[in-house]
């Protein structure tokens, strides 16, 4: 028998408080208040007969009980899920997941991801950040986000990375533009008008302008864009040609009211991933990113 009387509730504080590095941080994870933070881990400390922190002026530092003890304290708060889980009780866990996506993902199917999500767990609130992949990076990276479904390539890595797939880049262009290019279209032609596509600093972007230096064209007409979305009504109003993902103008392109051009160069395919941290994150997080695998999947038919 287990006699030191601790709870989870003390346990998911300890654990916030590291992963925040505050404890005011923690009290807005969990929704609460700064004192019933403090209260939780203290209360958690006397039942233990250990110090886990010291507290400092804004900030936390583990004792070496501590950082032994953080550890434990994740599996004994990961084991409450599993046997939620096995109980087949997800409506139960009552927490929040920070998840970061491209607008790529934010554009196709992450309504379907989060439905199928909220299926599974309906207690748990998920809070979303749709921006660059690079910032999603860094968010995840200062432990800003449980999970991030981004693009490569990554700044940093992290433990749990699993692949949902390949995009691939399109041209596409109004239909009175896209006629005068004819069947087989140089991309030497196409700089002849403003090109529309992603940020300046993305992969493809760069090298859109790898290429254009290589056959001594003006990058003048590369108009970048950190809105996918905005790119599109500006290519059907016929105000350029599009380089885009084939996911993002795939309506577009059924409707007649943009047309696919056969060019001659096409950026590398995107590459995108579900990506957290395995050593933090609870396990729902982890079902999270075999459900972005499946959605991902079917999204593409």
């Amino acid at each position: 028998m287990i006699k030191s009387q601790f709870t989870l509730k003390q346990l998911e504080a300890f654990v916030l408080v590291v992963d925040t590095g505050t404890f005011r941080k923690a009290a807005a994870a969990l929704g609460t208040t700064q004192p019933n933070i403090s209260a939780r881990i203290s209360s958690l400390e006397k039942s233990l007969d250990v110090v886990l922190m010291h507290r400092d002026a804004g900030s936390v530092r583990l004792t070496e009980e501590g950082t032994k003890l953080v550890a434990a304290a994740r599996q004994v708060i990961w084991s409450g899920e599993a046997l939620l889980e096995e109980a087949k009780r997800q409506d139960l866990i009552k927490e929040r997941m920070r998840l970061g996506v491209t607008e790529l993902i934010a554009c196709t199917w992450l309504h379907e991801f989060l439905r199928a999500f909220k299926q599974s767990y309906p207690a748990v609130n998920v809070e979303l950040q749709v921006d660059l992949s690079r910032e999603i990076d860094r968010s995840l990276a200062r432990g800003l986000l449980d999970l991030a479904i981004q693009t490569a390539p990554f700044s940093t890595e992290v433990g749990g990375e699993i692949g949902l797939g390949r995009y691939a880049y399109v041209w596409v262009a109004a239909p009175e533009l896209a006629q005068r290019f004819g069947q087989a279209s140089k991309l030497q032609d196409m700089f002849g008008h403003s090109i529309l596509t992603h940020a300046r600093h993305s992969k493809a972007s760069r090298e859109l302008a790898h290429f254009a230096e290589a056959n001594n064209l003006s990058k003048d007409q590369i108009v970048h864009s950190n809105s996918l979305a905005s790119c599109v009504p500006m290519a059907v109003d016929g105000m350029g040609i599009a380089l885009l993902p084939l996911q993002i103008v795939r309506t577009e392109i059924s409707m007649g009211r943009l047309i696919e051009l056969s060019a001659d160069w096409h950026p590398s395919e995107l590459e995108v991933f579900a990506r957290f941290d395995d050593k933090r994150v609870p396990r729902f997080v982890r079902h999270a990113a075999l459900i972005a695998s499946q959605t991902s999947a079917q999204s593409k038919g």
